[in-house]
């Protein structure tokens, strides 16, 4: 029986992540105007709901890493798992919410869309 291991699947997935996101990095080099960008940068942060955003699945994925280190580490004392929990948090607090504010300076009327 050849099953794919799971190195492998993680391999296929951020294969396929990597696609879709260049697409959209594709999409930014042309002509976008002010609204357009604002919408695309909220599909990248979603404030209400972070979860739904591409930062809040990479942040919950950083965090399941870090759940995953923290089973195995040896002493218990977070030297695996602490950097995966604070990446995930710069990525939810830091890399978030500057989206987020971007996207209120180029359309501050898109907030109540």
């Amino acid at each position: 029986m050849t099953g794919r291991t799971r190195i492998d699947r993680v391999r296929a997935s951020a294969g396929i992540a990597k696609l879709a996101l260049q697409q959209i990095e594709d999409d930014l080099t042309g002509e976008i105007g002010a609204q357009e960008l604002a919408q695309v940068l909220r599909e990248l942060h979603h404030e209400d709901h972070r979860q739904d955003g591409v930062f809040g699945f990479l942040a919950q994925l950083l965090t399941a890493a870090g759940q995953a280190a923290g089973r195995i580490e040896p002493d218990r004392d977070g030297e695996m798992s602490c950097p995966l929990h604070e990446a995930a948090a710069l990525i939810t607090e830091n890399a978030g919410l500057q989206t987020y504010y971007a996207t209120r300076a180029l359309d501050p009327q898109g907030e109540s869309a």
